[in-house]
């Protein structure tokens, strides 16, 4: 349960209906990898995902895994970003974040201040906060100077199993609020992600939907496009 009184009291459905909504650009693609990968087989791959639509971001969430591998995964990564005009961003660890060059930095509850991120990192990087199912967290990062704020898990998942549920009506309550970006993420597939689209996430965050597609990563992507209207 949230820590907060006000988190206590549920969002109605309609929330964002009582508001006049500012226009925001279309629902874009966030694709995470997986916590583990093989390098130079995983270039390909990413390759192969961002070539396949529009992606907006790729974050590099490499678990259990020495600092140096998660280095020469960068290396390896950075420039296929690069190429495709998609940013890159680092879970966890802004030191690491500085020495790879990374576009940003993803930080969890535990991975720091935003305000330690920002000063290593500058004025440009692009910092996300995981706020889990709370709106109180959410309006901390935007306070603290995140780029965005990240909600979830919205379903099951075995990627990163988390016993927060937010409903959709967070992301609406989000977006009347706030002119930061929001990251829906956890067990989103193009078959669920609909109602998260619909109730204004900026970002949909995905991850086995796209590296476990039985087509492959290409074909994981492109089954995005119905939905994100490409």
């Amino acid at each position: 349960m949230s820590s907060t009184d006000d988190e206590l009291v549920p969002l109605p459905a309609d929330f964002a209906d009582r508001f006049e909504q500012d226009e925001r650009p279309a629902c874009q693609l966030y694709i995470v990898s997986p916590p583990r990968i093989e390098i130079p087989a995983f270039t390909e791959s990413l390759k192969a995902a961002l070539d396949a639509g529009p992606v907006a971001a790729f974050q590099l969430r490499l678990k259990d895994v020495s600092d140096a591998d998660v280095l020469r995964a960068c290396e390896a990564l950075l420039p296929v970003c690069n190429a495709a005009d998609v940013a890159f961003i680092l879970n966890d660890r802004a030191d690491l974040a500085k020495q790879a060059g990374a576009d940003g930095v993803h930080l969890g509850q535990g991975d720091g201040s935003i305000a330690d991120a920002r000063a290593l990192l500058g004025r440009e990087a692009q910092i996300g906060r995981t706020c889990h199912d709370s709106r109180h967290l959410a309006m901390e990062a935007g306070e603290a100077g995140a780029d965005y704020v990240a909600f979830g898990a919205f379903y099951d998942t075995t990627t990163k199993p988390s016993h927060y549920r937010p409903q959709p009506e967070i992301l609406s309550w989000w977006i009347t609020l706030s002119q930061l970006p929001c990251v829906a993420i956890g067990g989103i597939f193009p078959h669920n992600a609909a109602p998260l689209v619909e109730a204004g996430a900026d970002f949909i965050a995905v991850v086995r939907a796209v590296w476990d597609h039985e087509g492959g990563p290409g074909a994981g992507v492109k089954a995005f496009g119905d939905v994100l209207g490409w």
